[in-house]
């Protein structure tokens, strides 16, 4: 009898620990690799001395090396000089960095920000700032639109997950003509009649990622007389001010018009590009509203969001900015090395578009090459031909035929020519 009760004792806990045994997380499917990860790693496993990795979106230098601005460097040194405390800066970031990174896109003179209208907030970059964007909408937007966003096609990947686990339905408009490697203007203009009055459509300030392609000016003046007329509200992607032309203030034409017509923006800013702070995650997020009582609520509205998102932003990234754009002096000497950047990006395209021209002949049109703008050029290849130049050539890009134009140098622009047009011809 004894016996007979031990055994279903020992039968009933070692059943238990079976039980027990199964994770919690066995029914955890398993996710896709990421598409610009997957690119890096199968150009690291490659042996081949002419491979280029143009999958990720990081500038190199001529001799495609990481690049630190002597500006970032310089401030850097000044900081560290000054044995700074480590304490938390509060929810909304380091207040002199949100005012100067506002100033940076708005302007200087900006009577938006003159009159006390701009609720703005520091964030993990533009990524954070859009996604406390996403969630900022979700709560509160009341637009006759919905809880909804409209993107460009394509746009950038991570634009479409930030959104939705944001809270937003996505909705796309047409963008990018295949045909012509341009801006479907005429497309573009259409899908945007058809989106409901008073929805929320997101457009790239400039360099639009992943195409290159943007509006001109006068295609911008008519964007907005439509979003005005429609009573939009424009939420501007902006990653690449001064990266895109050299120019900070051309690059901050459509955000700068807009607000001149009136528009009430949303506006994420990221400073990994322009001052390669690519790991230090340096944004900001900013709105702008109809009053200063108004601006007070999005403030508070905005700090708790934060809160338990991530309480408050990390402090060394945006010291930097501080120390570079707190002078004339130094931030001359960045847009300067800013210009420097651009200034490299557009030569690649021209030497690109050059040896596919002249020196192989290539017989299609490569106009789109320098027409585009930015770190990313549409090629137009296939994804047979993306294929094929990786395992003919070892170049390594993305299915969709984005390059990173930063990943090309004076010393394999040649070869890319050569590579391109072997699978295009």
């Amino acid at each position: 009898m004894f016996r007979l009760a031990s055994s279903k004792v020992l039968y009933r806990t070692t059943a238990s620990i079976q039980r027990r045994a199964i994770s919690a997380w066995a029914n955890v499917p398993q996710g896709p690799p990421d598409p610009i990860l997957g690119v890096t790693e199968a150009f690291k496993k490659d042996d081949n001395p002419l491979k280029m990795n143009l999958g990720v979106g990081a500038y190199r230098d001529d001799n495609n090396k990481p690049y630190v601005l002597p500006s970032v460097r310089d401030a850097e040194a000044r900081i560290f000089e000054q044995k700074l405390p480590k304490e938390y800066l509060g929810i909304t970031g380091d207040a002199e960095f949100v005012k100067l990174a506002a100033e940076l896109a708005y302007g200087e003179d900006s009577p938006v920000l003159k009159a006390g209208l701009v609720s703005a907030a520091q964030s993990i970059s533009g990524t954070g700032a859009l996604r406390v964007g996403g969630v900022f909408l979700a709560r509160f937007f009341e637009g006759k639109g919905g809880k909804k966003i409209y993107l460009p096609t394509p746009t950038w990947g991570n634009h479409i997950p930030i959104f939705k686990d944001s809270g937003l339905e996505v909705i796309h408009y047409k963008y990018f003509d295949k045909k012509t490697n341009g801006l479907d203007f005429d497309g573009m203009i259409a899908d945007l009649e058809t989106i409901p009055d008073e929805s929320v459509v997101l457009f790239h300030a400039c360099a639009h990622n992943p195409t290159g392609v943007d509006p001109t000016e006068a295609q911008w003046r008519e964007i907005s007389t439509l979003a005005k007329r429609k009573n939009f509200t424009p939420f501007f992607d902006m990653a690449y001010q001064g990266f895109a032309s050299g120019d900070c203030d051309k690059d901050a034409f459509a955000i700068r018009h807009f607000i001149e017509e009136g528009h009430k923006i949303i506006l994420s800013q990221s400073f990994s590009k322009n001052m390669g702070l690519y790991g230090e995650r340096v944004g900001l997020i900013s709105v702008v509203n109809d009053s200063v009582e108004e601006t007070k609520k999005v403030d508070s509205q905005l700090k708790i969001l934060i809160r338990p998102m991530y309480s408050n932003p990390p402090l060394s990234g945006p010291r930097i900015v501080k120390e570079v754009l707190q002078s004339p002096l130094t931030t001359n000497q960045w847009k300067a090395e800013v210009k420097g950047m651009a200034d490299r990006i557009i030569s690649m395209r021209t030497q690109l578009r050059d040896h596919l021209e002249n020196t192989y002949g290539s017989t299609k049109s490569w106009e789109h090459v320098t027409s585009q703008i930015g770190m990313f050029c549409y090629t137009g290849m296939t994804p047979d031909q993306v294929e094929r130049i990786k395992k003919e050539f070892s170049v390594y890009l993305t299915k969709d035929g984005r390059i990173s134009i930063a990943g090309i140098t004076s010393g394999n622009v040649k070869y890319l020519a050569k590579a391109i047009h072997e699978v295009t011809k």
